[in-house]
């Protein structure tokens, strides 16, 4: 049960705004989760959420999680940049030719970023293969990541 609630908690943080325990509260509750206010606050404990200020100057609860993406999105740019000579596409395969040796660690850092549309990923030594789920996916995936290597 504890673990459905903190996914639940989680879901609900990423979907609105909750200013107070009081708030997570009647929201779980909505949900199914009848729970005190004691049990709200040993999950935002556990969770570890944090209150962010909202653009209205007001906090909410948030994860750390945005924080995170930010320094993978820093390490996929990093990393992408320095190892990736081109890119193109034929229909919905993505074709990204690497130095030799680096296509491992460029396609770890493009599978770190969850792209959408992007079905699977294959590295050698010198190459990546992006299966995209269509050929219009593949095309907006090319424009974005020429931008990082040019």
């Amino acid at each position: 049960m504890k673990v459905k609630r903190h996914a639940k908690i989680l879901e609900l943080i990423s979907n609105q705004q909750i200013n107070t325990q009081e708030e997570l509260q009647a929201e779980l509750s909505k949900n199914g989760f009848h729970v005190t206010q004691a049990t709200v606050s040993r999950d935002i404990k556990e969770l570890r959420l944090i209150k962010s200020l909202s653009s209205d100057g007001g906090y909410y609860y948030t994860t750390q999680q945005k924080e995170k993406k930010n320094d993978l999105s820093f390490k996929f740019h990093t990393i992408f940049s320095e190892s990736v000579n081109s890119v193109d596409y034929a229909q919905n395969l993505v074709v990204i030719k690497c130095y030799t040796g680096m296509a491992n660690a460029a396609c770890a850092a493009l599978d770190s970023i969850q792209w959408d549309g992007v079905m699977g990923t294959i590295a050698g030594d010198d190459t990546i293969l992006l299966i995209m789920r269509n050929e219009k996916l593949a095309e907006n995936i090319i424009k974005d990541l020429n931008k990082l290597i040019h």
